[in-house]
C-alpha cells in the first residue's frame, strides 16, 4: 500500500501561525522534504520536529523526485515544505506532485500560510479576479517584455520581488502600466517591519527610494488590473482596420481583442460598424 504525499504550508514570518494540523504532520511522517534543510531546521527544532529530513530544490528536483516517490511507494509518507509558505507557489515542488499523481499516490494539502494571498487580502484592490505572475525577469529587457504581456490584464496583477530588484521593478512597472496605476508594496509580511502601503506606481517609486528600508526583506507588489475604459474604441480602430485587411474579420477582431484583454464580441461588433460606416 502506497503512503500519503502532505503539501505542508509553514509560517512566512510569524511562528504562530503555524497551524497544529502542520506539527502533527510533520512529526507524524517518515520524511520531509525541504527546499533547503538548514533554513527549515530552525522551524523543526522550534516545535520539537524529530523526523528525518532530505533536500528538495530546483537543483535536484529530477533526482530526488524519483527517489521520494520510491519512498512512497514503498508504503513510506513524505512531507514537503519549502522555506517559508505554501509549497509550489514560486517554490520547487511541481515534479514531485505530478510524479506523485502519475502514480496514483495519495496527495494531501496541509493548509497555511501563503505570501501572494495574505498580500491580496490587505491590499484594497479588486481581489474577485487576480492573477499569480510571480517573480518578474532580472533583467530590465526581460522584465520590460513580462510587463508588457500584463499591461491590458484587467484582472489585478501579484507580483513577488527580490528587495535589490525592487526599485527597478517599480520603475519598470511605472513605464509600462503609468505612474497612475494603483499598487500596494507588501513587505516582510507578519513579521516585525511589516509594511503595506497602498499608492500609485509613480508615488510608490519614490516611497521605496527615499526608505531604504523598503529595500529589505521579502516583497509582494499588488497592482490593480487595467480599467476598461481606457480602451476606447479609438484606441485601437487603425489597428483592427489594417489587420482586416490581411485576415477575416473574425480572425482579426479575435487577435485585436486577445492583444488589449477586450471580449472578442464587443472588438467585432466594433468592426462592424466601422465598416457600415466606410
Amino acid at each position: 500500500m502506497n503512503g500519503t504525499l502532505y503539501i505542508v504550508s509553514t509560517p512566512i514570518g510569524n511562528l504562530s501561525d503555524m497551524t497544529e494540523h502542520a506539527i502533527s504532520t510533520l512529526k507524524s511522517v517518515n520524511l520531509i522534504a525541504c527546499e533547503d534543510t538548514r533554513t527549515s531546521s530552525k522551524l523543526l527544532k522550534h516545535f520539537n520536529i524529530t523526523t528525518p529530513t532530505i533536500a528538495y530544490h530546483e537543483h535536484n528536483a529530477d533526482k530526488q523526485t524519483v527517489h521520494l516517490i520510491e519512498k512512497l511507494n514503498s508504503g513510506q509518507s513524505v512531507a514537503l515544505i519549502s522555506d517559508a509558505g505554501t509549497p509550489l507557489v514560486s517554490d520547487p515542488g511541481y515534479r514531485l506532485v505530478k510524479a506523485s499523481h502519475e502514480h496514483g499516490i495519495n496527495t494531501v494539502p496541509i493548509v497555511g500560510a501563503c505570501a501572494a494571498i495574505a498580500a491580496l487580502s490587505v491590499a484594497g484592490l479588486p481581489s474577485d479576479r487576480f492573477t499569480f505572475a510571480g517573480f518578474l525577469p532580472a533583467k530590465s529587457h526581460g522584465r520590460l517584455k513580462a510587463l508588457q504581456h500584463w499591461q491590458a490584464c484587467t484582472q489585478t496583477l501579484i507580483f513577488y520581488e527580490a528587495p535589490h530588484r525592487i526599485v527597478d521593478s517599480l520603475t519598470d512597472m511605472m513605464t509600462v502600466f503609468g505612474a497612475t496605476r494603483e499598487a500596494t508594496l507588501c513587505r516582510e509580511l507578519t513579521k516585525t517591519f511589516e509594511t503595506i502601503k497602498k499608492l500609485p506606481l509613480g508615488e510608490l517609486v519614490q516611497f521605496v527610494q527615499n526608505d531604504s528600508n523598503q529595500q529589505k526583506g521579502e516583497i509582494v507588489v499588488v497592482v490593480a488590473g487595467c480599467d476598461d475604459t481606457v480602451h476606447q474604441s479609438t484606441d485601437y480602430d487603425a489597428w483592427l482596420l489594417a489587420i482586416t485587411k490581411e485576415l477575416p474579420p473574425k480572425k482579426a477582431a479575435s487577435i485585436v481583442a486577445d492583444v488589449l484583454g477586450l471580449k472578442k464580441t464587443t472588438v467585432y461588433d466594433r468592426l462592424l460598424a466601422l465598416q457600415n460606416h466606410t
